[in-house]
């Protein structure tokens, strides 16, 4: 029987030999050889821990936690009061330092020499605690506990020059000033005291 020439490539395929398995093509699949697993999602971009916009990275898909109203508040009044002292201190140290000129002017300068020392001292406590108001207020967003201390201890100081103010205003402008302290810092102590400011002041950073 004729199996035809095997060196003719037109021929047909050879027939395997009688008595031996026929031949498998190696590396296809269904023909009992094993497959060389292939690694999960080839062809598709895998979450890598540690890049961003991947799961596992921090704060890559997490959405930022967000300030709570409180503290947006408090941070406001901050600002406002800001304003307020940093406007009175200027203010009263240009009166002061008119004053004293007038003093200087009329020859009594000697004897308004300490009166006006202590009202400049006054007016640059104000421009001092205006900054602190400020500086507090910008760090709230990134700052940690011991911004959120700080503002404690600044607003149970307003508040005790609130009282101060009250009572011996006498009725009158110091009375009312101390009024809207006492107001603004009791504001600003009670936002400060809660879980919310806890939770904010203590969150992971990355």
């Amino acid at each position: 029987m004729s199996f035809g020439d095997p060196n003719n490539p037109y021929g047909p395929p050879p027939q395997g030999q009688p008595g031996y398995p026929p031949q498998q093509p190696q590396g296809q699949p269904g023909y009992g050889y094993p497959q060389q697993p292939q690694a999960p999602g080839y062809g598709y971009p895998q979450a890598q821990p540690g890049y961003p916009g991947y799961p596992g990275y921090p704060g890559g898909n997490a959405m930022a936690m967000e300030m709570p109203g409180l503290m947006k508040t408090a941070r406001v009044l901050l600002f406002i009061m800001a304003g307020f002292q940093l406007l009175i201190g200027i203010i009263a140290g240009i009166a002061i330092g008119a004053a004293q000129d007038v003093s200087n002017g009329v020859g009594s300068g000697d004897d308004t020499d300490t009166l006006a020392g202590l009202g400049f001292l006054f007016a640059g406590l104000l421009v001092g605690m205006g900054a602190l108001s400020i500086f507090l207020g910008v760090k709230f967003k990134n700052g940690g506990s011991g911004i959120r201390i700080t503002t404690i201890v600044y607003a149970a100081l307003m508040i005790l020059g609130g009282i101060v103010n009250i009572v011996n205003g006498g009725g009158g402008s110091t009375t009312f000033g101390g009024l809207i302290s006492l107001a603004i810092a009791g504001i600003i102590l009670a936002s400060m005291v809660n879980g919310a400011a806890s939770a904010w002041f203590n969150r992971p950073r990355y």
